[in-house]
């Protein structure tokens, strides 16, 4: 039948905290897939309070047949044990938080100081800063970016024409940081996580775009120093932070 979608299937789901942003998600995972529009063979939500606010829709949830589980941890460390085990990545994904620290940074940071013990890993400043019309610097080297300069509702799907402006979405950060990092002298390039509409307004990333980030670092730094642009972006927003190995 004409116009009708795909069911969008996933192996794993990790929904990053369990608050007001993380409980939105997780309904919204939940009306898909109770409508036909995902299939997904668990969903997990990860925060450090056993009393969060998805806490109060699991048990309902996994009465109607739903695989949700809470799972108690912090992120860094639910995400090293996710990603660094021995189970297949190829069909899961993570909804992020526009809250959340930069924990696909932090996650490549670890992986990195592991990989090379006897050499500094650290993130520095930008040298120069993104040309986008926000952006702020963190004193932790972090660097945030975006292509609004208004308020964005946390449903946006970033269309192609923009609910705020009325006109075209003409802009997309990925392609602009590649350019970004192409031109910086002494980056060796970029891994960009893109965080894209899935479905009933909430954006994932692929885990295993994570891992083949960590694999691509590995590379530009087996010989020597490296500087990495790392990013975790939508189209308009962004996280970003230069990884550097001496």
């Amino acid at each position: 039948m004409t116009g009708v979608r795909p069911t969008l299937g996933f192996g794993r789901v990790v929904v990053i905290g369990g608050g007001c942003y993380g409980s939105w998600y997780t309904r919204q995972l939940l009306r898909a897939r109770a409508r036909g529009a995902l299939h997904l063979e668990e969903m997990v939500v990860v925060d450090r309070d056993p009393a969060c606010q998805v806490a109060g829709v699991v048990d309902a949830a996994r009465a109607a047949g739903a695989p949700l589980r809470l799972e108690v941890s912090d992120w860094d460390g639910f995400l090293r044990r996710w990603l660094e085990g021995e189970s297949d990545l190829a069909r899961d994904a993570m909804v992020p938080s526009p809250l959340m620290p930069h924990l696909c940074l932090d996650w490549l940071l670890a992986r990195a100081r592991d990989r090379w013990p006897g050499r500094p890993v650290t993130v520095e400043p930008l040298d120069t800063p993104p040309d986008t019309p926000w952006q702020r610097a963190a004193p932790d080297g972090r660097h945030y970016v975006s292509y609004a300069t208004w308020m964005c509702p946390v449903n946006c799907i970033e269309p192609a024409k923009c609910p705020e402006t009325r006109g075209p979405r003409d802009w997309s950060l990925p392609p602009a940081l590649a350019e970004y990092a192409e031109r910086t002298p002494g980056v060796q390039g970029a891994v960009i996580f893109h965080c894209t509409h899935r479905t009933y307004g909430v954006g994932m990333i692929d885990a295993a775009s994570l891992v083949a980030a960590d694999r691509q670092v590995a590379a530009w730094g087996a010989h020597g120093p490296c500087r990495v642009l790392v990013g975790t972006v939508s189209h308009c927003h962004g996280a970003l932070g230069l990884l550097a190995a001496a």
